[in-house]
């Protein structure tokens, strides 16, 4: 038996010594965590900062035609037939037919009409824009500048992020330019993708997990199902043109189904192949969740005579509900923002028509903001940074749907 004097541990002054170094490491690693905390929330609000910068801001910009050319009525009071007779009195044929084809005048909103009355007929002719911060900061200076070098030039503090934005198709002019189709080919994708990897998605996780020998064989599918959530999305993206917009272009264009307008390059394909990236992602966290389920109630379902597949749909799917539904959703969202796979299956970098089924052209919010951040115009950049905002707002609005879901079905042991 070891006394006192030969105790492992050490004692008074040598005791306290060891206590503060102790306490000192316990301080500089809590330090580090603390800093590297608040360095991602720098990081992330100058993220934000720097997106809502340039969705706000002065803009100068001048009406190449006077409104009062063509109607003596202020423009807002316009009804949507006035608006009809002006554009087709003032549109050359072939404009008015384009438009026409497109969509047809008579069922255009009056707002659609108006924006179209501005865009074809006014015509803006923005001279430069600037951001919030510069706007802010150097009001006086920008008046003067203006005042200067463009004295016909109405000057204004605009909101790039308004309703008419959110509601407006896309246009070639920046100032009309609006998300409303690629906000629902983006839903049309994901609408697609949980359809497709959802129930496959769990399938597998239930066998993998409940049903699957453990053998070699299962470890190298495993293993592989692993490793496909860590494959670049362009690779999806070449799978994607090679099986759904090529080989299976008889169903994924509509031909079988009677469809003769439209090719393989559909929301239909775009949509299968965001299912395939996705896919290995469900597996994972649904298997997951399964293993999470106590085997408690397992035993006892198989104690009072349950088979499996009914201990499997009465016990162990509903308790794994919560954890299958939020990872799925957390899945959704890294399709939400991929854009290499799209631009690879054939997304349209301008499109105007609404996405009206799965056979229809498409573009996505990832793919719009791409294409505006790549034009040289300063009022184009302004307009990416609002989709950036929208983009955001869906992409949070998805991660606060999986919170609530697994809120609301989670149960504790």
């Amino acid at each position: 038996m070891n006394t006192p004097n030969t105790l492992p541990y050490p004692q008074g002054n040598a005791f306290y010594s060891t206590l503060r170094k102790r306490y000192l490491t316990a301080t500089i690693w809590q330090s580090l965590f603390l800093g590297s905390l608040l360095i991602a929330i720098i990081v992330l609000m100058a993220l934000i900062y720097n997106v809502i910068d340039g969705a706000f801001g002065y803009i100068a910009y001048e009406y190449k035609n006077s409104p009062s050319e063509f109607t003596a009525t202020a423009p807002n009071e316009l009804t949507k037939e006035e608006l009809l007779v002006i554009l087709k009195d003032n549109l050359s044929r072939g404009a008015y037919n384009k438009l026409d084809e497109e969509q047809t005048m008579e069922t255009r909103s009056q707002s659609d009409l108006l924006n179209l009355f501005f865009e074809r007929l006014v015509r803006l002719d923005t001279k430069q824009t600037w951001s919030m911060t510069e706007s802010l900061s150097k009001g006086a200076e920008i008046q003067a500048e203006v005042a200067e070098k463009y004295p016909d030039a109405v000057l204004e503090f605009r909101s790039w992020l308004t309703p008419q934005f959110l509601t407006a198709p896309m246009s070639s002019r920046a100032e009309f330019a609006g998300v409303r189709t690629a906000v629902l080919g983006s839903l049309w994708l994901v609408g697609i993708a949980i359809a497709f990897a959802l129930p496959i998605g769990t399938g597998a996780a239930i066998y993998l997990q409940e049903y699957a020998p453990k053998n070699w064989f299962t470890s190298i599918v495993q293993t592989n199902i692993n490793n496909l959530a860590g494959v670049p999305s362009i690779v999806y993206g070449m799978l994607g043109l090679a099986v759904f917009v090529r080989v299976m272009e008889s169903f994924t264009s509509g031909a079988m189904f009677g469809v003769t307008d439209s090719n393989g390059r559909t929301i239909l394909s775009a949509g299968l192949t965001m299912g395939i990236l996705v896919l290995p992602l469900i597996i994972i966290n649904a298997q997951e969740a399964i293993k999470a389920v106590p085997d408690s109630l397992r035993q006892a379902a198989f104690g009072v005579g349950a088979t499996r597949w009914q201990t499997i749909w009465h016990h162990v799917l509903p308790n794994a509900l919560p954890g299958i539904m939020t990872g799925s959703i957390l899945a959704l969202s890294r399709a939400l923002g991929e854009t290499a796979p799209l631009i690879v299956v054939g997304a349209s970098t301008f499109i105007s028509l609404d996405p009206d089924g799965p056979f229809s052209k498409f573009t996505a919010l990832p793919i719009q903001i791409y294409q505006w951040t790549t034009r040289a115009q300063s009022e184009f950049h302004a307009i990416a940074a609002s989709a950036i905002i929208v983009l955001l707002i869906l992409l949070l609005t998805l991660n606060a749907t999986a919170i609530l879901l697994r809120n609301r079905f989670q149960r504790r042991w």
